[in-house]
């Protein structure tokens, strides 16, 4: 069986007397897409904070193409293929799409027409094509939420983690955003997706880790971690699986 392209072990990470990961592991397998579920405070941001360099845990180790890259600073695992977006969108309000999305182009474009060239591009892959030259200031949320992606994708990564890029974001727009990230897949780019919206995490993920106050509860097919007790539990509160369970029997 083929090495996964990223390969987290037994990471834990504490802020004070706070074990905000606990132990934790998942891997992602090359060309596939990756999800990374749990309730709020879960641990899920904390976790892709360090498999992209911005926080080293107090333990565990962390694998990308087989090389350990625990500790690399950010610019370089950029550099390596590894990008993410956040939650929170911030573009730099004074530029136009374009312009943004350059600004990942240049990291591996240093002429600054071949860089702008390659964001129109980029923009078009998104839906943003038809704003591309526009100040990114008059998006609206689902439009800054492509950005953020495009920016990623920018970069030309081989890796690249979601960090909720669909919060936000009405049915509509989500079922517009679904058909995008698979597109992404499809470019041959491992995609790991941290998201509370279950709709989208069954129609796109092929694998599904499930982690709760700072510790993996389950892993597996989307179909399975939907029905597990465990899962269940962790999501809606002590005593919610059995009850549902208790349900399903009456049906």
């Amino acid at each position: 069986m083929a090495e996964p392209l990223l390969r987290v072990e037994q990471v834990s990470m504490r802020f004070g007397g706070l074990l905000a990961v606990d132990a934790a592991s998942l891997t992602a397998e090359t060309g596939c897409i990756t999800a990374l579920i749990g309730p709020n405070g879960a641990g899920k941001s904390t976790l892709f904070a360090i498999i992209s360099g911005f926080l080293r845990p107090n333990a565990g180790r962390v694998f990308y193409d087989g090389a350990s890259v625990l500790g690399e600073p950010p610019h370089r695992l950029a550099h390596r293929g590894i990008a993410r977006t956040f939650q929170i969108a911030q573009p730099f309000y004074g530029l136009t799409v374009r312009e943004n999305i350059a600004v990942g182009s240049h990291l591996s474009r240093p002429n600054r027409a071949d860089a702008l060239a390659a964001a129109g591009d980029v923009a078009r892959a998104v839906g943003l094509g038809a704003l591309v030259d526009r100040p990114c200031a008059n998006l609206t949320v689902a439009g800054r939420k492509r950005l953020e992606l495009a920016r990623a994708l920018a970069t030309e990564p081989r890796l690249i983690l979601l960090d909720e890029v669909l919060a936000g974001l009405n049915p509509t727009e989500i079922q517009g955003m679904i058909p995008v990230i698979r597109a992404v897949r499809d470019r041959g780019i491992t995609v790991l997706m941290i998201e509370h919206v279950m709709e989208a995490v069954m129609s796109l993920a092929e694998h599904v880790f499930v982690l709760s106050e700072g510790r993996m509860i389950a892993e597996g097919a989307p179909q399975a971690i939907a029905v597990n007790a465990h899962v269940v539990e962790a999501y809606l509160g002590r005593g919610a699986a059995a009850r549902i369970v208790a349900g399903a029997g009456h049906a």
